[in-house]
């Protein structure tokens, strides 16, 4: 592969949007020339609509697509909750074989990039046979991720999950959760297996503990201290204080809520993510977002669980860090997404345009600029945005959409978020310097999407 250039009458830099803007890459596909005020040089390609960053998704449970949907209806619970929904969840998680494992996660990175995610934190916790024993490789669902990435150009960071316990205190793994388990050794052989396949890739490496119900203190302590021999300085991303039972359960146990408890006792820095993070009183919100970590916020997916909405503005107050990610995979949208969060926001506060900053006023270019900037951080690689040294991952608008049509471009990203009624006004996406999608549609979406249908019948009919 060799370097490209490419030159847009506007572009959304990390600064705000810019004119005439010169990108240029190398042959690994970082942006060595980012020139605003820019003549075109000859020959050069010239975009026919605004650039915009590729987004970061900073949590997905990729087998998840092909469940989504599909627990939409009222079950024996006398309340459907988080709960109900995860005894479906693991029932079909328990058909799941690698094959499929990688035709679901090719269709969903397909759409991810037609939706203009360009890179995925890959919160990861399948991990052996139906029956809870290991593959006799033990990274084989690994691997199947990091195929299906590979395949697609979607950048990858791999986070497994660590898994050990059902509640809070060490309480037994269930039943449904015996595909998940592993000790922290097995762990850490799992981790420097996949150290050396992530980096021939260019994927990242990191470790997830799934919750501080699943993964016991000591544990907690060791695995980390085993991820630093292995990957110093990887990313830690952890499930936290996602529903007020979780809350609950946590008081019971500790006497600290979750998020506090994190904070006085794990060394909580800019490496970590704190997935959901939705309830947190003012003490921990303060600590958490002094800390420099990330809150992993999933708007489509924590209203369709019924979550709870997260204290946005509280948060941004503090300085916080904060990302985006599709987890569940309801909705595969980056724009959508960002939509959620700022309506969850309006109708808690009943005031409009919360997302939008002194810096930036019109609402959709802050929340990209906002989100961009966590998800980089969370993924720990290099892609914050158009910046030189940064990787060249970019999506471009569709300015012949209707909706879009004779805009200018800060507006025109904000009809794509809040107005595009869901159809793709994105018309090319590239990653590491590679167009992946092309006229709304990936190279691999036909044989990706014919592949997903039918891993997701075989799974249902089992």
């Amino acid at each position: 592969m060799s370097g490209g250039h490419l030159f847009a009458t506007d572009a959304l830099l990390p600064v705000g949007w810019s004119r005439n803007v010169l990108l240029g890459w190398n042959a690994v596909g970082t942006l060595t020339t980012v020139r605003t005020d820019a003549v075109p040089p000859p020959n050069a390609q010239i975009a026919s609509g605004p650039l915009i960053p590729g987004m970061p998704n900073l949590h997905s449970h990729a087998f998840q697509r092909a469940f989504a949907g599909l627990s939409e209806y009222r079950t024996a619970a006398a309340q459907d909750s988080f709960w109900s929904w995860r005894t479906l969840m693991y029932r079909f998680a328990a058909r799941l074989d690698p094959a499929q494992m990688e035709a679901i996660a090719t269709w969903l990175y397909t759409e991810m990039l037609e939706a203009g995610y360009t890179s995925v934190c890959e919160f990861h916790y399948v991990h052996h046979q139906g029956d809870g024993q290991p593959y006799a490789d033990s990274a084989t669902l690994s691997l199947a991720l990091l195929q299906a990435a590979q395949a697609t150009g979607m950048g990858l960071t791999l986070l497994p999950v660590l898994y050990q316990s059902s509640g809070f205190g060490g309480q037994p793994a269930n039943e449904g959760q015996r595909r998940f388990l592993h000790t922290t050794d097995a762990m850490l052989r799992l981790l420097e297996t996949l150290r050396p396949v992530c980096e021939a890739q260019g994927a990242r490496l990191g470790l997830a503990p799934h919750s501080l119900r699943a993964v016991p203190q000591d544990t907690l302590c060791e695995a980390l201290a085993g991820l630093d021999a292995i990957c110093p300085g990887a990313p830690v991303h952890i499930h936290i204080a996602e529903q007020t039972k979780e809350v609950d359960d946590c008081l019971a146990w500790s006497g600290q809520r979750p998020v506090a408890w994190l904070m006085n006792h794990m060394p909580v820095n800019r490496r970590w993510c704190l997935v959901h993070a939705t309830h947190m009183d003012d003490d921990e919100c303060w600590r958490a977002a002094a800390s420099g970590a990330v809150a992993g916020l999933c708007p489509s997916t924590e209203a369709n669980l019924g979550d709870g909405l997260f204290d946005f503005p509280r948060w941004r107050n503090h300085g916080g860090a904060w990302g985006i990610g599709s987890d569940s995979h309801a909705c595969v949208n980056a724009a959508e997404d960002l939509m959620v969060l700022e309506y969850g926001q309006r109708l808690r506060t009943r005031i409009r345009n919360i997302g939008a900053t002194p810096q930036q006023l019109h609402t959709a270019t802050a929340l990209m600029l906002g989100a961009l900037q966590g998800g980089a951080q969370a993924a720990g690689r290099a892609i914050g945005g158009l910046a030189e040294g940064q990787q060249a991952d970019f999506a471009m608008l569709d300015a012949r959409q209707l909706a879009l049509a004779g805009l200018p471009p800060e507006t025109m990203l904000d009809v794509h978020v809040f107005a595009s009624h869901r159809n793709n006004t994105i018309s090319e996406v590239w990653t590491a310097g590679q167009r992946r999608v092309a006229n709304s549609r990936h190279t691999l979406h036909d044989t990706a999407a014919a592949s997903f249908i039918e891993a997701r019948s075989q799974l249902l009919n089992d």
